[in-house]
């Protein structure tokens, strides 16, 4: 390419000029952002927030979420929702409303993609274990492990540590492990992944419950929400078998959260007319659902909380894998001989217990169980 023809390209596709024409004013602009603890030079065909995407995208945590429980095990089958299945669909869902609001869409996928990539085998019962085992040493969270893992852990340049992410992807991801109400808001970007995780976690875990047989659609039609989608389903669509009802009704339950999410924060920020990302962040505005939506998403993780996540199946199988994991913990902090080579270094750094801790919440489900079999046996020894 020549340089005049260059020169011509990057006047027209620069994202600071894309970015002035599609996104609002109270939009986190790239030419905005706070940089990189290591500063880098710039690229003129991606902007900042697109790097930080790829980068995670790119990192062997984002990969083994393929092979880690969301909340039904791989023993219940293989249709189900992985976490990175959910990660994929919270990121879908929170660019759709993203670009309808003119937000950033670069920084909400990066956002998307790193909110769970340091969640443990087994789902919140692995967390939940992990938590118990370390509770007298500052415990565990996915959300602070995910920050370990993109600053320290995944160590793929020469220069820095860690992936070197912009501090407001870092930012947004802090604001996760802390939700306290008198904490300052977050980014609205921050703020609507928070919104499509929810909206996400309810429509799939609807649709998986339903699926695996721990509910019926008829035990959850007297839920105000799965109602209206199911009275949707059954005036517009006839003689469905169960399996078409069931994914009508989840489709359905998507699209209502969607448009009433978009419908009500957009009318909003057309109110309140913010002249900036900070005016916003310093408002007391918050993306979310309106108090209807709301008030019928409670009800609906009520009845999933008590009838699926306290399932007596999966209790047991969460009860098994806790044990597992615990057991795994003890082994590896009293024989830290035991930890691969490459870790060996980062044990004497941070402490056997703790590496233990980041060495398990690493693995994947399959992976978890294999190295247990095979600590369990050296142990022995």
């Amino acid at each position: 390419m020549s340089a005049d023809k260059e020169s011509s390209w990057r006047g027209l596709e620069t994202i600071e000029a894309r970015e002035a024409v599609l996104l609002a004013k109270y939009a986190m602009h790239s030419a905005d952002s706070a940089g990189r603890k290591f500063a880098e030079p710039d690229q003129s065909y991606r902007g900042p927030f697109q790097r930080d995407r790829d980068r995670v995208i790119h990192t062997a945590a984002y990969r083994r979420l393929s092979h880690k429980t969301q909340v039904f095990t791989g023993e219940m089958g293989d249709y189900h929702r992985t976490r990175l299945t959910h990660t994929q669909e919270v990121a879908t869902i929170a660019r759709t409303i993203g670009r309808v609001l003119m937000l950033n869409e670069d920084l909400i996928e990066a956002l998307a993609l790193v909110h769970d990539i340091g969640h443990p085998p087994y789902g919140h019962a692995g967390e939940d274990a992990l938590q118990e085992c370390i509770a007298d040493e500052g415990g565990f969270s996915h959300n602070q492990f995910a920050l370990t893992i993109v600053q320290e852990i995944e160590i793929r340049y020469q220069d820095f540590p860690g992936l070197n992410l912009t501090k407001e992807v870092l930012t947004g991801q802090t604001a996760r492990t802390d939700k306290n109400a008198n904490a300052p808001r977050p980014l609205l970007e921050v703020q609507l992944v928070d919104a499509a995780d929810s909206t996400t976690y309810d429509a799939h875990d609807t649709d998986d419950a339903i699926k695996l047989g721990l509910v019926t659609l008829e035990q959850m039609a007297d839920l105000e929400l799965i109602g209206r989608c199911l009275k949707y389903v059954q005036k517009n669509f006839a003689c469905l078998d169960d399996d078409l009802k069931r994914k009508a009704v989840v489709h359905r339950l998507i699209n209502i959260q969607v448009t009433q999410m978009l419908t009500h924060n957009a009318a909003e920020l057309q109110a309140r007319q913010f002249g900036s990302a900070t005016e916003a962040m310093n408002s007391d505005f918050l993306i979310g659902p309106d108090e209807e939506l709301d008030r019928q998403k409670k009800e609906l993780e009520s009845f999933l909380y008590e009838n699926v996540y306290r399932h007596e199946l999966l209790m047991k199988i969460r009860k098994q894998a806790q044990n597992r994991l615990k057991e795994m913990f003890s082994i590896f902090s009293n024989h830290p001989e035991l930890f691969p080579e490459k870790y060996q270094a980062r044990a004497q750094k941070i402490g056997n217990r703790r590496m233990a801790i980041e060495y398990i919440a690493g693995m994947t489900d399959e992976f978890c169980e294999q190295t247990y079999s095979l600590v369990s046996k050296e142990a022995a020894n």
